[in-house]
């Protein structure tokens, strides 16, 4: 979330409010280079407010990265470079994300050169400026390197006439509490889903037999190395709201895929890590 601390058009209230009033329960203010600490603030907000930055710049190789950093961090300062304030963040405890790698031009090489958290898989601004909003190779390569990288939809809103876009990509959590604590150690732990749209509602697993329920949905995917993966649904019209998968022996990792009626879709985290 981009705010007029940076580059954003809506101040703090303003976005709380908009974004209250359709239905979120926390953002996470990531103005460009500009630390935040929310815990400092008086002023009553309609929605959970968290810390973040995001920070952009070219690193040794020449390659340019924006990195979106959730969480306190502090003494990080554009004067010192990209790659001084990602290993900065990284360092506090910062969870970082590579963000809109396909908007940005990164190479697969450039998701696996620092120790990322996550991967941005869908970028709702991107989607308005010029379609570069897909970042599932990106993740995919992430992901052949190490299984534990996360999964993140976001909407990345600036709100000025320029960039109108929001409310197009989000996480969904599974925490207890809406705290700081509790919903920075739920992402932290890959304790939710990402989604443009469609609800994932439940999860279990049965021996091999992995079971979802959702909201309802065309096609389930489940997604593996390489070619690895099966689906279910049809194109004929009909809607589906659970789906079961036999989980293959050997996969490093599995993750599941939903797809709605108007191509909208969620994603989980990796949900199985072999050598764990």
């Amino acid at each position: 979330m981009h705010s007029t601390a940076s580059d954003g058009g809506k101040n703090f209230k303003e976005l709380a409010e908009l974004y209250s009033s359709a239905g979120y329960d926390f953002l996470f203010r990531t103005d460009h280079w500009v630390v935040s600490d929310v815990e400092k603030e008086t002023a009553h907000y309609p929605l959970l407010w968290l810390d973040g930055v995001e920070l952009d710049g070219n690193d040794h190789t020449g390659a340019y990265f924006h990195v979106v950093c959730l969480g306190r961090v502090k003494d990080i300062s554009r004067d010192n470079g990209f790659k001084a304030g990602l290993l900065s963040a990284q360092q506090q405890g910062a969870i970082t994300i590579i963000a809109h790698p396909h908007w940005c031009d990164n190479s697969m090489d450039d998701c696996v050169r620092y120790p990322f958290s996550g991967v941005e898989v869908y970028n709702h601004v991107c989607r308005w400026l010029n379609g570069k909003s897909d970042g599932l190779v990106h993740w995919t390569a992430a992901l052949n390197h190490n299984p534990d990288v996360l999964a993140f939809a976001v909407d990345d809103a600036h709100l000025r006439p320029e960039h109108p876009g929001w409310n197009g990509g989000w996480i969904m959590i599974n925490a207890g509490e809406c705290t700081r604590p509790a919903v920075i150690n739920a992402i932290r732990r890959g304790n939710f889903y990402s989604s443009c749209g469609p609800e994932i509602r439940s999860i279990s697993l049965d021996s091999d037999e992995l079971h979802i329920t959702m909201s309802p949905v065309k096609f389930a995917r489940i997604a593996g190395e390489g070619s690895n993966g099966s689906r279910t649904g049809s194109f004929d019209g009909e809607l589906i709201t659970s789906a079961s998968f036999s989980i293959p022996a050997g996969w490093r990792y599995a993750y599941l895929e939903v797809e709605d009626r108007d191509g909208r879709r969620a994603w989980t985290n990796n949900l199985f890590v072999s050598n764990i």
